[in-house]
């Protein structure tokens, strides 16, 4: 899994350690507790050591005793490999399924969710790393640590729920058609879920029915509004190659089943682009605007947005998913809900 792309410097801390080399030989018998790495002539350089000059194509570092290496201020179980990339550095932790989903459920769910939709979210989860695992078998890395993918909390303490709801569902997963799929997930449907072949334009997309959520949500997100000035958002589309002047008017086009938009007229003092829903958000910022679960309006200086939900809508919706939980609803029900058709099953 990547942790980080293209750095030019690389500190890792929190040791003893031991450095290895990419088949996990020792290229020292130093065993310090902080290195620098840069990249140097096409390899890696360990700096920070105290006699011994170490240069490899990729550099493992795995804590002494089975310890954890502290990297941009986070602990991480399992190796580091860190290996050139371009001009730059990669970074990979490297280590067990299960070991890795402990912090992706810390990270995309927290601490404090309900046992079973903690559950719910390892099931989901493992799946999703699963699918990808063998979607990218054979690269340097399989998945990444962001929310390209799944985030990432790194180790997670031992008196932490999350163990409890990983060791508890371990190995299992959801299939489509007998088969692994990406179970996508998000933050709060707005009220409803939606298909994964109207967000994302892969051709490998389960047909999935979306779901009317019937559950109240406590999310911040389940309403929101946002005034955007068009000279703001002109910029926004501008850096993504839209270019239609000055905006003057924003039109939904085309909504899908779930009535997010799936079709946006940009128009402008110099012409009309039509943009997918989901790219528009994306270039306007998947955090500023929140979902395409949204009405439109120019108002003088500004766009005037107001809408629904967090996230591309989705796979389970994780604010009711919580409520569920709370309700009684098991893990599995919460599963069978937001992913209707799927089969569960167990990882060999």
């Amino acid at each position: 899994m990547a942790l980080v792309d293209g750095v030019r410097t690389v500190e890792l801390g929190g040791g003893p350690f031991a450095i290895q080399d990419a088949a996990g030989q020792p290229l020292t018998t130093e065993q310090p507790t902080w290195i620098r790495l840069v990249p140097v002539n096409g390899n890696v350089e360990v700096r920070g050591l105290h006699a011994d000059s170490v240069t490899a194509g990729t550099i493992r570092v795995v804590g002494a005793n089975g310890g954890a290496t502290r990297f941009n201020g986070r602990d991480y179980p399992g190796a580091i490999d860190v290996l050139r990339a371009g001009d730059g550095l990669l970074v990979i932790n490297e280590l067990p399924l299960e070991d890795y989903l402990m912090g992706v459920v810390k990270a995309e769910a927290g601490e404090r969710m309900p046992p079973e939709m903690l559950k719910a979210q390892a099931v989901v989860a493992r799946t999703y790393a699963a699918f990808h695992r063998r979607l990218n078998a054979g690269k340097p890395y399989q998945i990444v640590a962001a929310t390209v993918h799944q985030q990432y909390a790194g180790q997670v303490g031992a008196d932490s729920p999350i163990w409890a709801a990983v060791k508890e569902t371990e190995g299992q997963v959801l299939l489509w058609e007998g088969d692994l799929f990406p179970a996508f997930y998000h933050t709060d449907s707005g009220g409803y879920t939606e298909d994964p072949r109207a967000v994302f334009a892969a051709s490998n997309m389960p047909a999935l029915r979306p779901v009317r959520v019937e559950f109240p949500s406590e999310s911040p997100h389940r309403v929101w509004a946002l005034d955007l000035p068009l000279a703001d958002l002109t910029a926004l589309l501008r850096k993504g190659g839209v270019s239609v002047g000055r905006i003057v008017a924003l039109e939904v086009l085309e909504r899908s089943v779930s009535l997010r938009a799936a079709r946006i007229a940009v128009r402008g003092t110099s012409g009309t682009t039509v943009l997918r829903g989901n790219d528009f958000r994306r270039l306007v910022g998947y955090d500023t605007l929140k979902s395409t679960l949204f009405a439109v309006a120019v108002d003088g200086a500004h766009a005037r947005f107001s809408g629904r939900g967090y996230g591309h809508g989705v796979g389970m919706d994780q604010a009711a998913a919580r409520t569920m939980a709370q309700l009684g609803y098991s893990a599995r029900q919460i599963l069978e809900y937001y992913y209707p058709g799927a089969v569960f099953s167990t990882l060999p």
